[in-house]
C-alpha cells in the first residue's frame, strides 16, 4: 500500500490510514494515521472522510472536534457511504 499511497492513489492512502490507526502490519500511530486519512479523505475518497471525521468524533490524534466532525462525516454520507449516513443521524440527534 505504501507505494501507491505515496503516488497518490486514495484508496490506498485509506487503506494505510487504517493499518496505521489499527496497528495492523505497523505500529499504531494515530498521527500517522491522520495524515494517511486526510490525503485521501482531500481527493474525495468516502471512507477516508468518514474516518478523518471518527477521529476528529472521538479524540483520536487531533484534539476532540465536533464541528469538523460533522463537516467530514457528512462528505461522506452525502455520497453514499451507509456508515457515515447513520453516524451522521446520531450525531444531529446527540447535538453535535
Amino acid at each position: 500500500y505504501r507505494k501507491a499511497a505515496d503516488q497518490g492513489n486514495a484508496d490506498a492512502q485509506c487503506s494505510l490510514g487504517i493499518m496505521c490507526f489499527e496497528g495492523l502490519s505497523v505500529p499504531q500511530n494515530f498521527k500517522e494515521a491522520l495524515v494517511w486519512h486526510r490525503k485521501a479523505a482531500d481527493q474525495g475518497q468516502d471512507k477516508a472522510q468518514f474516518a478523518l471525521g471518527s477521529m476528529y468524533a472521538q479524540d483520536h490524534g487531533v484534539p476532540q472536534n465536533y464541528k469538523e466532525a460533522v463537516v467530514w462525516v457528512r462528505k461522506a454520507a452525502d455520497q453514499g457511504l451507509a456508515d457515515a449516513q447513520g453516524c451522521l443521524g446520531k450525531m444531529y440527534w446527540k447535538g453535535q
